[in-house]
């Protein structure tokens, strides 16, 4: 796993096989099941660009997803576009313009997640072992620019790095026994992390 996300190719019996582009690993992780399941390693957590937490739905929504499922057959998989299409949304995503002020925003958030450095603010030094790293800064610059385009501009703006950051942190931060104790979550630590760092 770790070398499909990192190489982008994938290593069996010493005979390396590569990934075709557009590569990406999607995975699902049910909070309650965990036997049979193992917690990934930080290394391997730091790779995925998101998390996405997905409860459960509304019940007409819930309605809808039963009615459709349970009536005839599946419904027919129509491409919207292809790989090479796709790899060139990557590439204008890529190209969305975002000022050094937004970009120095997300690397402090990064920095003022991580314990023991001058910048990081007491309850982090209370509350977490481990912070976020420089591929964070990456993720939510990169995921600002993604969301920006999907709200219709050309360019990044604060707003879109606040709204990536439960996201692109909640994998990446961890929590230590007292905060756990204290009933704080890492949700909560990002939450007060926005709050508390200056725009400028």
């Amino acid at each position: 796993l770790l070398e499909a996300m990192q190489e982008h190719q994938v290593t069996v019996a010493g005979e390396t096989h590569h990934l075709p582009r557009p590569f990406f690993v999607l995975a699902t992780q049910n909070p309650i099941e965990m036997e049979g399941t193992y917690p990934l390693p930080e290394a391997q957590l730091d790779r995925f660009m998101l998390n996405v937490v997905i409860d459960y739905l509304p019940e007409a929504d819930e309605v809808a997803v039963v009615q459709r499922t349970t009536s005839g057959g599946g419904e027919k998989v129509n491409a919207l576009f292809t790989g090479e299409q796709l790899k060139l949304f990557h590439a204008t995503v890529r190209q969305v313009p975002c000022a050094e002020d937004i970009v120095r925003y997300a690397v402090r958030i990064s920095a003022r997640s991580r314990p023991g450095q001058a910048q990081t603010p007491d309850f982090v030094k209370d509350w977490v072992s481990w912070g976020a790293g420089t591929r964070a800064s990456q993720c939510l610059v990169l995921g600002a620019k993604a969301r920006a385009l999907l709200h219709g501009r050309t360019h990044v703006i604060f707003e879109d790095i606040v709204a990536l950051s439960q996201p692109v942190l909640r994998h990446r931060i961890l929590i230590n026994y007292r905060a756990e104790a204290e009933g704080i979550t890492t949700e909560q630590v990002i939450t007060k992390l926005i709050q508390t760092t200056p725009e400028n």
